[in-house]
Parts: structure tokens; sequence; C-alpha cells
């Protein structure tokens, strides 16, 4: 877990408590919803330029992590580009919000991001991704996660998202890990939770600290 894969080696650990979710009731949870969306986002720009500019840690020094729509979170924070992270796990992710409708679940989130078939796209566009890749942009390292049996969010997601990224040229900075098993937690049993754990902080500690306690590299 998170305290002797990550806090036990001197390492600092945030949780940010963003609009859109559930933390502070309905209204909070509302405030981010389809055309507000992007909220969600700025919010979590704004707590990661908050730690840098008290000093707590640096952008070559600072990375995120999300599952599912934290996932597209985590996306998006890679998609805008923003120079504010050093390294990004992106797990079980959303990030076709063009397609996402038609995909699995997909359908019982029109309500929370919009309708893609309809002018709701104009908005939807702006937080796709997928859609929001740029050639001439220099992004940082990423690690994309997903299983083969996700039955909530597709696979397709994170595989077109990775491809695209490949395409554009960005191969040396994409990681990319896909369990055949595990459905939409991404593991199926204790043994893999605990590998995907471990995958995901070992790609942070090589990333941003370059080396873990002792001196070893972390070989991923």
């Amino acid at each position: 877990g998170i305290g002797a894969a990550w806090l036990e080696k001197g390492h600092a650990y945030v949780q940010a408590n963003i609009r859109g979710g559930g933390e502070y009731g309905p209204r909070w949870h509302q405030a981010a919803l389809k055309e507000k969306r992007s909220k969600a986002y700025e919010d979590f720009e704004a707590v990661a330029r908050d730690l840098i500019s008290r000093g707590v840690t640096s952008p070559a020094k600072l990375g995120c992590q999300g599952g599912s729509n934290g996932g597209l979170l985590t996306g998006n924070m890679l998609a805008r580009h923003s120079g504010l992270f050093g390294a990004i796990v992106c797990q079980v992710p959303l990030l076709d919000m063009r397609r996402f409708h038609k995909l699995l679940a997909g359908a019982s989130w029109m309500g929370e991001y919009g309708d893609p078939d309809t002018d709701d796209w104009s908005f939807l566009q702006r937080y796709s991704p997928y859609h929001n890749l740029d050639e001439a942009t220099a992004y940082p390292p990423i690690l994309v996660t997903t299983s083969t049996r996700d039955d909530r969010v597709h696979p397709g997601h994170a595989r077109k998202m990775v491809h695209k990224l490949l395409e554009l040229g960005k191969g040396p900075s994409t990681h990319y890990y896909e369990n055949i098993e595990g459905g939409h937690g991404g593991a199926a049993d204790n043994k893999q939770r605990a590998f995907m754990s471990t995958l995901a902080y070992a790609f942070l500690e090589r990333t941003l600290a370059g080396a873990a306690a002792g001196g070893k590299k972390v070989e991923l």
C-alpha cells in the first residue's frame, strides 16, 4: 500500500478534494457536471500550484494518480500540459469522450458528462484527453494501465490513448500495462492488486525520485 510503497521512503502524499466529488455533498458534486466539468481539473491544478508555491514540491517531483473517472482526471492532466507534473499514472481510464456512451456502461454516465451525439460535444471535446493530444507538446512520462476484462470502462479507452501517443512520437515517455484479468478493479486477487500497486509506485519513484531508497534504481 501507500505506506510501505511511498510514505515510509520519505515521500509525501496529498489527497485533493476537488469539485465533482461527493466529499461535501450534492452541491459539491453538481458544481462540476457536464459543461462545468473543467472546474474539477482547474481545482486539481490549483492544488498542484499551491504545493509548488509553498515549496512542498516542484513540478519535476510532483506526480498524480487516478483510476476510472480519476483516470479521466489524470488523462486531462496530461492533455492540458500545464507543466505541473513530472509523472502521471492513469488507471482503467475513461479517455475518449466522443464514444464513451457506446461502450459498456458508458451510456449510464451521460447524466454526469453529457451526450456527445448532441450539442454537448461542444464542451465534451474540451475535456476529452484522446482528442486533445498534440504532436508538438512535450508530455511528462505516463503509465497507463487497464484490464482486458474491465466490464465498466472499456479497455479500448486506454489502448487508443497509448496508440495515439505512440503515433505522435511519444513512445519514450509512454508506458502501458494491461492485465488480462480483474474487471474494473484492474486485478483479480490480492497478489495481482499488490503487483499493480507496486507497478504504479515503482514508476512514480523511478520517474520522480530517480532511485529507490538506498541508492538502488527501480526497474519496471
